[in-house]
């Protein structure tokens, strides 16, 4: 197996930046994060204040991209995904992997339609993340990227995803290769849209989840649908897999709020497109129907409505 001696990222929010401190930390100038414009001028000057440390990382411009990387990780909100795959491209060399740790469930395939099946992994993260005030707080013993080719077989992996591995094995990030990859990564949505939607709606925290059981029965639901869609497509699914979330709800820290509440509070534009209405583009192709995903969808757009001074 062929070690990976450099690393690029792309995106600096609350995925990113679990992953950058380690990365650099390892790689030092061979870790590059990836941008441009105004964005760059602010990382390079301002830095980036992750778990209480001022960080600044290399940055590397998308138009003079130097070497390209032997990993390369998007980490941008799903509205954001376009441009990235767009503003990789000089990072990607013949054998660069790529790893695009979204929430939804389509970004492996935008980026495989750009670079081919050859450069990606499929990956999801699980992990909770706070930021406030341009400030990220996370804990690093707490969190998990699950990552692999769509099936992997433990003792029989790819070499790309032992390359993988080895690096977050080096950099001290908790790296899981699930049987099941596209199982793994509709779960994670499934249990996003429940969560994040419903706690966004009502300016809840994950908390409220081990009080109320009101708060359940609406994340309970918009689950529900997204677990029918995911059983049309052949993915199994089931209320057993539900279930399992529930230790992973009792484990948080109580106030802890999820990106889409985050987003909201702090005037953001939230990725309520890629969850709900994810849901609702599928719930339309596949016959299954989504009341509570619409609900969640069209309350939260108020939402962003209002945060834009519309009324």
């Amino acid at each position: 197996m062929k070690k990976m001696k450099s690393a690029a990222l792309i995106g600096l929010g609350a995925m990113g930046a679990y992953f950058a401190p380690r990365l650099y930390e390892e790689y030092g100038e061979n870790f590059r994060v990836i941008a441009g414009g105004e964005r760059k001028k602010r990382l390079m000057e301002q830095g980036v204040s992750i778990n209480g440390v001022n960080y600044h990382f290399p940055v590397a411009d998308p138009e003079q991209a130097g070497e390209p990387a032997d990993l390369v990780i998007i980490a941008v909100k799903g509205y954001g995904l376009d441009q990235a795959v767009k503003d990789i491209r000089g990072f990607v060399g013949e054998k660069t992997v790529i790893l695009s740790v979204l929430n939804g469930v389509d970004s492996e395939q935008k980026v495989i339609d750009a670079y081919g099946e050859a450069h990606v992994l499929y990956s999801y993260m699980r992990v909770s993340i706070v930021m406030k005030d341009g400030c990220t707080n996370y804990d690093p013993a707490l969190g998990s990227i699950h990552f692999g080719e769509k099936e992997n077989r433990e003792g029989h992996y790819s070499e790309r995803v032992m390359a993988v591995k080895e690096v977050f094995d080096r950099c001290g990030i908790t790296g899981i290769i699930d049987p099941d990859m596209i199982k793994g990564i509709w779960f994670k949505f499934m249990c996003n849209v429940g969560e994040n939607l419903t706690c966004a709606l009502l300016g809840i925290p994950f908390g409220a989840f081990q009080r109320s059981s009101h708060a359940n029965a609406i994340r309970k639901q918009a689950m529900r649908e997204v677990m029918q869609i995911a059983v049309k497509q052949g993915i199994d699914l089931s209320e057993e897999d539900m279930e399992k979330q529930e230790e992973t709800l009792r484990g948080l820290p109580f106030l802890n709020k999820p990106s889409t509440l985050q987003d909201l509070e702090a005037g953001k534009k939230t990725e309520i497109a890629m969850f709900a209405g994810t849901v609702m583009e599928y719930g339309n192709r596949l016959g299954v129907a989504t009341p509570v995903n619409e609900l969640l969808y069209h309350g939260i757009c108020v939402l962003e409505e209002k945060n834009e001074g519309l009324f």
